[in-house]
């Protein structure tokens, strides 16, 4: 039987982030508010844990989930390479709906899914949210829906999708973002947005300069639910979560992950040269969400 707790309150949100806390770390899966959507969360380092987050959402492996952080020092220590705009972004944006897709750290024991060595993180920017990662630490973390549905901007929605599969729903009220985070992939020498989102390219550039990818983000409310990559563009990416959690939610929230497999919501990157890092940009990525 699931467990619900009103965060308005302040006993409840104590009690909740407390017993949400306790269930993480036994490897159950919680939901949680982020500034996006609400996310479906487990230990990123519980291999069993990651699975079952994948099964209540009804994926596979090919999509794994981003990785939620409560800390910018908690991000430097999953991340092997933030490439030569990775710091600048977190300055910019974090806490805050922008993911990052980087080389994860070799050392790291986990598994997350099929990420070819990179991971997606992001660190949220919602009290709740951080409340609970700062006592877990780095949770994998997927929007709060079953695959091909509309991502969950209230507790009882995601409730209503995902019910007994998570132990511990903690209730932050309606998501005020509503619009999932945008994904980056930072693993090429230009930066590549894999899905937009909460932040315009056009404030991407203003950091970057140089910046590959979709411009226009998707917003809700949306008749379509989220898309498998490649319908409609020419390849879709990330979460996931998380990361992604998300994300939403974070997230918006999965370490590892391959390359960004975005698809909770829909995401494209587009077609282009190869931008020097060997690979081709219009080379498909991986599909993660939050």
């Amino acid at each position: 039987m699931s467990r619900s707790y009103d965060c308005a309150d302040d006993q409840g949100r104590k009690d909740g982030i407390a017993d949400a806390a306790s269930t993480v770390r036994k490897g159950e899966l919680v939901v949680l508010p982020t500034d996006t959507v609400y996310g479906i969360g487990a230990d990123a380092f519980s291999p069993a844990a990651v699975a079952s987050l994948l099964k209540a959402k009804g994926r596979g492996r090919d999509m794994p989930p981003p990785v939620l952080v409560g800390s910018v020092r908690a991000a430097h220590a999953l991340i092997d390479d933030l490439g030569g705009h990775g710091q600048d972004l977190i300055d910019e944006f974090w806490p805050g709906p922008l993911t990052i897709v980087c080389q994860a750290t070799p050392s790291l024991s986990w598994d997350l899914g099929d990420t070819k060595g990179t991971v997606a993180v992001r660190m949220p920017m919602h009290p709740v949210a951080i409340e609970l990662l700062k006592e877990t630490g780095p949770m994998a973390v997927s929007s709060a829906n079953l695959s091909g549905r509309p991502a969950a901007t209230r507790a009882e929605e995601a409730a209503g999708q995902l019910g007994d599969a998570v132990s511990v729903y903690l209730d932050g009220g309606p998501c005020e973002g509503g619009v999932p985070s945008t994904i980056v992939d930072l693993t090429y020498a230009v930066p590549r947005v894999l899905r937009s989102g909460a932040i315009p390219i056009e404030r991407l550039r203003a950091v970057c300069g140089t910046v590959i990818g979709e411009a226009k983000p998707r917003r809700r409310p949306d008749p379509e639910p989220e898309a498998e990559p490649g319908e409609g563009a020419a390849s879709e990416a990330e979460s996931g979560a998380q990361s992604g959690a998300d994300a939403g939610a974070e997230a918006g929230t999965g370490a590892g992950q391959g390359g960004a497999q975005a698809a909770d919501q829909d995401t494209a990157a587009q077609d282009g040269p190869q931008d020097g890092s060997g690979r081709d940009s219009a080379e498909p990525a991986d599909r993660r969400s939050e």
